[in-house]
Order: C-alpha cells, then sequence, then structure tokens
C-alpha cells in the first residue's frame, strides 16, 4: 500500500463537474494499493497517517497529528501509484496494482479504519475519472508505504 500525503488548506474530488468530497485544513491522500496488501498494511498505515506529526505547534515544528488540530482527510483511489515506467518503453505498465475487486474493499476499510481514528473522512469515487484539486500548505508532501 502506497500513500501521497499532501497537507492541504483546502481540497475536493470532482466527477463529472460535482463535488463528491471536499475538505479544508488536513491531507489529501492518494491511495494506491497492491496485490499484496491486506488488512494489516492498512491497519499499520491507517494509524500512521493519523498520528503524522506534520502540523505546527506554537512555536512553528512540525510537531502536531491532524487529530491535534482538527483536520479533514479527502482520500482518493489513485491505482497509477504502482504505475512501472522505467522497465521498458515510454508507457507505463500498471501490473503491480491491485485489481478492482481486491484494491475496493481495502479502500473501503482504510476509510472506515482512519474514520475510528475520529477524524472526520471524505472520499473521491473508485475507479472514477475524478479532478483533484487543492491548495498545498507548506508545501508538505509525504509518502508512506507498507
Amino acid at each position: 500500500m502506497k500513500l501521497v500525503v499532501q497537507r492541504t488548506l483546502e481540497s475536493k474530488v470532482e466527477v463529472n463537474n460535482k463535488i463528491v468530497g471536499k475538505i479544508n485544513k488536513g491531507f489529501l491522500v492518494l491511495c494506491g494499493i497492491t496485490h499484496t496488501d491486506t488488512e494489516k498494511e492498512v491497519d499499520i498505515l491507517a494509524r500512521k497517517l493519523c498520528n503524522l506529526r506534520v502540523f505546527e505547534d506554537e512555536n512553528d515544528k512540525m510537531n502536531l497529528s491532524i487529530k491535534d488540530v482538527g483536520g479533514e482527510l479527502l482520500i482518493v483511489s489513485q491505482f497509477t501509484l504502482y504505475a512501472d515506467s522505467m522497465s521498458s518503453g515510454n508507457r507505463p505498465s500498471f501490473i503491480a496494482a491491485a485489481r478492482p475487486e481486491k484494491a475496493e474493499p481495502l479502500y473501503e476499510y482504510f476509510i472506515k479504519k482512519c474514520e475510528q481514528e475520529g477524524i472526520h473522512v471524505e472520499k473521491g469515487i473508485f475507479g472514477a475519472d475524478m479532478q483533484v484539486s487543492l491548495v498545498n500548505d507548506g508545501p508538505v508532501t509525504i509518502i508512506l508505504e507498507k
């Protein structure tokens, strides 16, 4: 499982010109799932994400978690995080990405685990053609992988 986590002041995801998920301060999380992922990897990354300390405290040190600042999550599935663009040619291969029948239940489980941490979660639509926009705060972008 691979997460690209961007600290945002606001972010949203649209499908067919309709906003399906929108947050203010928090994280936009692009979520990729591979064949070997299980609920174990999801549990570990959900806990890590929800306790990641990258928000500034009163001394301007990145020392606070999303929970500490009352932030929100916008989680968007993105199979292209598992693109192999180095093996041959210029057209990426996506064979390392899990098939939808495996990936979608783990994606939904990941959302549920984050909600159980007490964080408000918005999401994209799995498998849809989405337009994602954000105001990256910092910028701060972290990659988490298990």
